[in-house]
């Protein structure tokens, strides 16, 4: 059997309702396409008193997974307020999937009446985010009811292993390309 690739996987986004831990690592090896690769998952904490100690998880990163709730309107805006600006700064270049969670608290009106200002947020709000930050991919999940989960780490995988094309700027007509000896 042929060595495995090894992907370096950082999670990122605000933090949950739960005592965290500094940083939580996971490796699996996974086979997708019929590639196997080790997918070691680096768990960063979102919480504040973190935002020193987090950057130094980026190192090496292949991917990143960043998450927002679909049940947090402040979590979808710190995407592009917080987020984006600290990856793009750490680790340019790097592909990031966007992943919306909680998903299987979006249609229930239950928690939004026990919740008053909760405000759900839409597919369409999430593909709009997506194309902002120019993610690859945009995935709706739940950890609780795993809907989708496999489907996320399934597309961090994929771009590293098939990134997408870069689009090629076209040179106008006529231009002449500047060339300093």
């Amino acid at each position: 059997m042929a060595a495995s690739r090894f992907i370096k996987c950082v999670t990122v986004g605000d933090g949950a309702d739960y005592v965290p831990t500094v940083f939580d690592n996971f490796s699996a090896n996974v086979v997708v396409d019929g590639s196997t690769v080790n997918l070691g998952l680096w768990d960063t904490a979102g919480q504040e008193d973190y935002n020193r100690l987090r950057p130094l998880s980026y190192r090496g990163a292949d991917v990143f997974i960043l998450a927002f709730s679909l049940i947090s309107k402040a979590s979808y805006e710190n995407i592009s307020k917080k987020w984006i600006p600290e990856l793009r700064h750490y680790a340019p270049g790097v592909p990031v999937i966007l992943v919306g969670t909680k998903l299987d608290l979006r249609d229930d009106k239950q928690f939004f009446i026990d919740h008053p200002g909760a405000v759900p947020i839409t597919s369409a709000q999430g593909e709009e985010l997506k194309k902002l930050i120019g993610a690859p991919a945009y995935i709706e999940c739940s950890s609780k009811t795993q809907q989708n989960v496999k489907a996320v780490f399934d597309a961090a995988i994929k771009v590293v292993l098939q990134p997408p094309k870069q689009k090629k700027k076209k040179k106008r007509k006529g231009q002449k390309a500047c060339t300093i000896l």
